[in-house]
């Protein structure tokens, strides 16, 4: 059984809040808290499904439909995939979760490329952008900065097609960082427990490459022929399940 993999990224509106003076106070009170008002998803093997509020033709204010069907999709996945995703994304989504009286949705594994980034590598910069441009995946549309987020909150269609591209596109960067990292990075959930023998990629092409040490026993080692991960047995010389070296 293959694991369900989601690939997420969401836009937020900023939050609106009153301050006696600009750039000098901290807030005095919020008006509106940072609405979800756009997310781009893909499965892994499947198709993109970009929501921004205007395809619900709710009020300017109200993310309720798009949050359920953001849940929805949550609730379907064994792994969530984003950016940045355990600063930003995942505790965005489920404090407008709670927020639309939605229950937890079924338990998944998070995985995050920015810290798969900072914990195998050194490069100068872990944004999304950074990344793929330095890595030859492609990178972040050009959409004009904050402006584009004004003309949306001004209901501006055209703006909305420009931001729904925007938010599909940091998808495709962000499935293709992936894949490109995940050989790297030993805490990755193990796919194994799901399908095949190769814990990143589930894999059945692995092939024995020596022996793997630790402190007290010896085990076999063997490297993916897909991915190009490296993976051990779980118990001392013996076939059993896989797992990240």
């Amino acid at each position: 059984m293959d694991p369900k993999i989601l690939f997420i990224d969401i836009e937020t509106f900023p939050s609106l809040v009153h301050v006696w003076r600009m750039y000098e106070d901290n807030a005095l009170d919020t008006i509106e808290p940072p609405l979800i008002c756009c997310f781009s998803a893909k499965w892994y093997g499947g198709t993109h499904i970009t929501k921004a509020l205007p395809d619900y033709k709710s009020k300017p204010n109200d993310d309720s439909k798009l949050v359920k069907d953001l849940w929805k999709l949550a609730n379907e996945a064994d792994i969530l995939v984003a950016h940045n995703g355990k600063r930003f994304d995942f505790g965005k989504m489920n404090a407008r979760f709670v927020k639309h009286g939605l229950q937890p949705p079924a338990p998944y594994q998070k995985v995050d490329t920015r810290e798969m980034a900072k914990r195998a590598f050194s490069f100068e910069a872990n944004s999304l952008d950074y990344l793929c441009q330095y890595l030859g995946l492609g990178k972040k549309m050009n959409t004009g900065g904050y402006e584009l987020w004004q003309r949306c909150m001004a209901n501006d269609p055209e703006a909305w097609k420009l931001m729904k591209k925007y938010n599909e596109n940091d998808v495709v960067m962000l499935e293709r960082l992936y894949f490109a990292l995940m050989p790297w990075v030993s805490n990755h959930p193990n796919i194994s427990l799901y399908r095949g023998k190769c814990p990143r990629c589930g894999s059945e092409k692995i092939q024995s490459r020596g022996t793997a040490r630790t402190a007290t026993r010896s085990y076999h080692r063997y490297q993916c022929t897909d991915c190009g991960g490296w993976s051990r047995d779980t118990a001392k010389f013996a076939k059993t399940t896989f797992t990240n070296i």
